[in-house]
């Protein structure tokens, strides 16, 4: 919707706000209306076809909940889910806006805040409610494979999440499957923060021992354990004045939570073999292929460590949630590796986009990027067939064989796949896991479960 079209709402109990605020959109928008008295606004949302409302962080209204804000943003949601919501906040209270974002709030805006840009976000947001905008791309993180890519509408919800609370330093959370791309919406959020010209450290804690887990993160003194041999800063300390990415989140032990959670409340990390505290300033970014229920189990998952590490979440859609995204994804893959290894560019034949969309994707975009590889490596011509298209070995060999084996557990299956594969290629474990669209990482722990 043009702004030009819409009824716009502002909601403030200071005067001064609401007469700037109407002699800056009043040439701009179809219509906007003024209230100091948030009790006002369910008569007005149901009088007027208020399309977005403005709304204050702080009134002094008989609610006094400290976040009335947040209150009345959680009203307007349940009297009118579809209205757009645009906080405004003091600078000082920006962790709060952030935290309205998860409440359901479309945006914040800082006070004082600069017309051009207050204007510029509302049109975005209008234009947004209306599928208007385009496909983007939105960071390349050291190569071309590597981009961000998507139209669907809920990659665009992704690229509007990591726009708002990049530049903030709040702590974030991101979700989803194996192969959805966690690790690039990391480094997507730190390349687009204040810090992006320092360290963004990455650490996979979910394959961390107790012991490795406390030098690894930590640090430690030379001969505080047997083969600490020298003197060595943890990852805290590397990733310090930048972003520390810690993958796999879910999977770390009770007591690894305990002492992460300590480390996140002081700010202070502390060297094994020493007693002194050493400062840490640190962006924190976390992911985990755990769903949220699962986690917040406080048997599986300390619940105050949650809260610490999860500001704000971002849960990243599987690729069979964006089939809008499949072909964009598989020509962007297929020039990447044409490229790559030095071949003429190919195009795809239609009834290879066919099967590509067809397709389930359990290995998610993992699982596409190596399918499309395969097929660049091994095709004949410059057109991909759907012949070329050779999927995951692990999800082919479990489809196969579920019809005829439907008393065979599904742990059967997968391990028995993955017998195949790793005899397939004589042992080789990097070679094997890469078949099966897994990381090592995954490929070692499924050995470990299945006793291989």
């Amino acid at each position: 919707m043009l702004l030009k079209k819409a009824t716009v709402l502002v909601v403030d109990d200071d005067p001064d706000v609401l007469t700037a605020v109407k002699l800056l959109l009043k040439p701009e928008a179809g219509e906007v209306i003024t209230e100091k008295n948030p009790e006002n606004i369910n008569a007005l949302l149901q009088r007027n076809p208020v399309d977005l409302v403005l709304l204050d962080m702080n009134f002094n209204s008989t609610i006094n909940t400290g976040n009335e804000g947040i209150y009345w943003l959680r009203k307007i949601k349940e009297w009118k889910p579809a209205v757009k919501v645009i906080m405004i906040t003091a600078y000082g209270e920006i962790d709060l806006a952030v935290r309205t974002l998860k409440e359901g709030a479309d945006d914040f805006i800082v006070k004082p805040w600069h017309n051009d840009k207050l204007t510029e976000t509302i049109k975005e947001l209008l234009d947004k409610n209306e599928g208007i905008k385009s496909a983007k791309k939105v960071v390349e993180t050291g190569s071309a494979s590597a981009a961000i890519l998507g139209e669907s509408e809920p990659m665009q919800d992704i690229f509007y999440k990591i726009n708002k609370i990049a530049p903030t330093d709040a702590n974030i959370l991101i979700l989803g499957e194996n192969g959805t791309g966690k690790d690039l919406v990391a480094k997507a959020i730190h390349q687009q923060s204040l810090r992006s010209g320092k360290p963004f450290v990455k650490v996979d804690v979910g394959a961390l021992t107790d012991t490795l887990f406390e030098s690894e993160l930590f640090g430690h003194k030379k001969g505080a354990f047997t083969d600490a041999r020298e003197d060595r800063q943890g990852r805290f300390e590397d990733a310090h004045g930048g972003t520390l990415f810690l993958d796999e989140i879910g999977n770390i032990s009770l007591q690894q939570q305990a002492k992460l959670l300590t480390v996140l409340q002081n700010r202070q990390i502390t060297r094994l073999g020493t007693n002194k505290p050493v400062d840490i300033d640190i962006r924190l970014i976390c992911a985990t292929n755990v769903a949220l229920h699962e986690l917040a189990n406080e048997s599986r998952f300390r619940k105050d460590l949650i809260y610490r590490i999860n500001t704000v979440e971002i849960t990243i859609p599987p690729l069979r949630k964006r089939d809008a995204d499949i072909e964009l994804l598989a020509r962007h893959f297929a020039q990447v590796y044409s490229a790559k290894y030095l071949k003429p560019a190919v195009d795809f034949e239609s009834a290879a986009l066919q099967k590509l969309q067809a397709y389930n994707y359990p290995g998610n975009v993992r699982e596409l990027q190596y399918s499309i590889e395969r097929a660049v490596i091994m095709a004949d011509g410059q057109v991909l067939k759907a012949d070329d298209l050779i999927f995951s070995a692990l999800e082919a060999s479990v489809n196969n064989d579920l019809p005829n084996m439907d008393n065979v557990p599904l742990s059967t299956l997968e391990k028995n796949a993955i017998l195949r594969v790793i005899e397939k290629h004589n042992g080789n474990i990097t070679r094997a896991a890469k078949e099966l669209g897994l990381t090592r990482t995954a490929l070692y722990r499924r050995l470990s479960k299945y006793d291989i």
